[in-house]
């Protein structure tokens, strides 16, 4: 028996919103309203209902570089909606120093992995300044600068 883990499949929007006990017609109303907000004519709101029916949460990976954590804080501190309700039902956030639970390697290990197992699927946030001179001295992350790791995270 191998000790890897075996990954879990992330639930979509609408498993989401079963679970929590909304109906059917409550999501249709959702994406047809969503549909409404982005612009989108009536025939796509069809659509968007199917992709929301079959595609997962969107895996965000949040980079911090120069800055003071102040988004972060803001974002935590959030009262509508609050926080676990977004990170733990609308999106996965996969990677962010922040909120994170692992360190070091681990946590290295966590964005190499979505940034492979999600390549082109994933959202990249990045927070603060990335240093372009002095060979990127001013922040550096595990041996890499931030301009490295910006680089490779956007890249794919």
């Amino acid at each position: 028996m191998s000790n890897e883990l075996v990954p879990m499949k992330q639930p979509t929007y609408y498993e989401e919103v079963i679970r929590k006990g909304y109906s059917r017609r409550d999501f249709l109303q959702f994406t047809s309203m969503m549909a409404a907000f982005i612009g989108l004519e009536n025939s796509a709101a069809g659509q968007l209902a199917k992709a929301m029916e079959t595609q997962p949460r969107t895996p965000v990976i949040w980079l911090h570089f120069q800055e003071c954590t102040c988004c972060s804080e803001s974002f935590i501190r959030s009262s509508h909606p609050i926080v676990a309700d977004i990170l733990l039902d609308k999106i996965s956030l996969d990677y962010t120093e922040t909120l994170m639970a692992a360190s070091g390697f681990q946590a290295d290990k966590c964005l190499q992995d979505t940034m492979t197992k999600y390549k082109g699927k994933y959202i990249l946030c990045v927070e603060g300044s990335v240093p372009m001179g002095a060979d990127g001295v001013y922040c550096m992350i595990g041996g890499k600068t931030s301009l490295q790791i910006l680089e490779e995270a956007s890249e794919k």
